[in-house]
């Protein structure tokens, strides 16, 4: 996959492509849908996906609380597997976000990117102060020779597949829920981090990893599945994993700690992709080191129990 980032510079055989535009976080079965119409039209040019980073929303709200369902490293992990051809990730800034819904058509879409064939949901807005709409979009498209489709968006037992439903279901530790408008599971990637090596003194050594930045599902303990995406140990493996502050140990900054199942080795530096499968329970805090390790004997029991049956 191909990800271009300038659309002020570039390359001949990246211009003409049939594209879905959107923030696709997450890469939901709604966002599937519309970049199946961008292949479907492509005739023949490349096709692919036109977002932005950093997100909108974070662009306009800095300081608001986490809301991305995957990091940029992930979305466009998820998109090369889907088949994209072209990730054109624009860098949304001031000059981006000052430009009027014409001018995002003109100096963008046909002038910059040269693009044949684009593809929208029926709710997508562009432009400064987001005051172009599906049918401006259109009329810019006929004016300036790209094609434009239209996307209905994709209900599932008659509410709407979104990102925030998505978001809704993670919140309350339903993660089936949440794979079910996903189309996968809902994954935690990231590098391995050093941490205090307090599981490997309780019989469970754990892989940390950061979730900043990221949207928190729901504080607990998390059958899971784990898929180590470089070094000696690549490969696919089962878990369990705890999301939270780790309040037995008086941690105040969220991480994702996981255990990984019949695992020997080490996995600092490497990059982990965790899916939440199920939750299990919430965070707690016991009395004493002897209660938490039964209970963690418990969990990956269970863990074991649900990940074999899948």
């Amino acid at each position: 996959m191909r990800i271009i980032r300038d659309h002020t510079s570039i390359a001949p055989e990246d211009r003409g492509a049939s594209v879905a535009i959107g923030n696709f976080d997450g890469v939901h079965l709604g966002h599937r849908a519309v970049i199946r119409m961008a292949e479907a039209g492509a005739n023949g040019a490349p096709y692919g996906v036109l977002t932005f980073e950093p997100h909108p929303r974070e662009y306009f709200q800095p300081d608001a609380p986490p809301f991305r369902l995957m990091s940029q490293a992930a979305r466009a992990s998820r998109l090369e597997k889907l088949g994209v051809d072209h990730l054109y990730e624009l860098r949304f800034d001031a000059a981006l976000a000052a430009l009027t819904p014409e001018e995002f058509a003109r100096e963008v879409l046909a002038e910059g990117l040269g693009l044949s064939h684009v593809v929208v949901g029926a709710d997508f807005c562009f432009g400064r102060d987001r005051r172009g709409s599906v049918a401006d979009l259109q009329r810019f498209g006929a004016a300036m020779g790209f094609r434009v489709t239209v996307a209905d968006l994709l209900d599932q037992a008659g509410a709407q597949i979104s990102s925030t439903a998505i978001r809704r279901a993670l919140t309350e530790g339903r993660p089936r829920e949440a794979a079910a408008q996903l189309g996968h599971w809902h994954r935690i990637e990231g590098q391995v981090i050093g941490g205090e090596r307090l599981g490997r003194t309780l019989g469970y050594p754990t892989a940390n990893m950061s979730i900043d930045g990221l949207h928190p599902p729901r504080f607990g303990v998390y059958a899971v599945l784990v898929d180590v995406r470089d070094g000696p140990h690549k490969g696919s493996y089962h878990g369990a994993a705890s999301l939270g502050v780790r309040p037995m140990f008086g941690e105040n900054r969220p991480n994702l700690e996981t255990f990984v199942f019949d695992f020997s080795g080490d996995l600092y530096g490497a990059t982990l992709s965790v899916g939440l499968v199920e939750f299990l329970r919430p965070e707690e805090k016991f009395d004493g080191l002897e209660a938490l390790i039964a209970q963690m004997d418990r969990d990956c029991a269970q863990a074991r129990a649900i990940l074999t049956a899948l």
